[in-house]
Formats: structure tokens, sequence, C-alpha cells
């Protein structure tokens, strides 16, 4: 059996889960997520936990096996803690401010981009230079800041760019040390 998927989810006070049509339901202090798990998974919801279960033993059935047990889980920690993603703006001149729900970025184009958050994900800009997504969807939080990084993603050469909090990046040596090694 899947490790991960066969540790039952205990389900926290002030937390629900249902299911329905084969689509699992958690609602908590925070909001409602759902998801419609694969056919081939099984979900059993007691009072104190949830337990995910699969139907056959190969290799995709035990890889979906876990897979859900996780989703499972993320749904109720966001339901719970939320989840949030911390960006870091490098270079000169590069900035990000909030103009009402959207976030202006100033990122060395010859136009600011001007980004709207889907429902369900916040957006701040506490200072000139950082960026902080919030929200209840692990999956959706992520795809923003991916999305936010994909404008500018740092450079290996100065490091400019937009780069998650604590990313390191790699970098590399100028034309002068190629010249130098001559």
């Amino acid at each position: 059996m899947s490790r991960v998927g066969r540790k039952p989810i205990p389900i926290v006070k002030g937390v629900t889960v249902s299911q329905k049509d084969g689509k699992v339901v958690v609602k908590g202090p925070k909001g409602e997520l759902s998801a419609t798990v694969h056919p081939e998974i099984s979900v059993e919801i007691t009072p104190a936990e949830v337990l995910v279960s699969r139907h056959a033993d190969d290799g995709a059935h035990r890889a979906l096996h876990g897979l859900w047990r996780a989703l499972i889980q993320n749904m109720i920690n966001g339901v719970t803690q939320g989840y949030s993603q911390k960006l870091e703006i490098v270079g000169v001149g590069y900035r990000a401010e909030m103009k009402g729900k959207k976030l202006q970025l100033m990122l060395g184009y010859s136009h600011p981009i001007l980004f709207g958050p889907p429902d369900g994900v916040n957006l701040e800009a506490p200072t000139q230079t950082s960026i902080m997504i919030t929200g209840i969807d692990k999956q959706l939080v992520g795809l923003v800041a991916a999305k936010i990084r994909s404008f500018r993603p740092p450079e290996p050469y100065k490091g400019k760019g937009v780069k998650y909090e604590g990313e390191y990046i790699r970098r590399k040596a100028g034309k002068a040390a190629a010249t130098a090694a001559k």
C-alpha cells in the first residue's frame, strides 16, 4: 500500500467533510473547497477522520492513492489555516504596487503589467519589492505565484527578476571571466 495513502486524515474541529456523487466537499472557517475524486479511488468519511483507498494495486492506482490523500489533506489545511506564498522583486526600478484589487508591476518593460487575481486569491504588496499571495486553495496560490514570477523570471547574471522568497538563483560569471581565462 501507499505509505502516504494509507494514513488516515484527521478532521479538525470546525471542519465538515462530505461526499456526494464522487465529489468531496470540505467546509471550514475560511471557506469551502471541493474536488471530484478519481473513480478508481474511494473515500470513506467518519466523524473523526477520512480514509482513502484504491481498488487495484498497479502503479497508476498506487500513485492516485497517495495523490488523493494529499489533495484532501491540503483542502482541510486550506479551510483551517490557508496558504501563502511570498515573492521578492530584485532589480533597479523594478517594483510592485496595488491599484485597487489589481497588482501593478513595473519590471523593466515599456509598460506596466496589471494582474488581476482569480477568485479566492488575495494579493498584497507590503513593500515595493515584495508580493504576498494568500488563499485557501494550495494549487491556486501556487499557480498565481508562478504566473507572476513568469512575467520576469530571475536571470543568472545579475539575479534581476521576480523570485520566490528564499529561492537560490544560480549565478553565472559574465564575459570578463571568460576573457581572463585565455
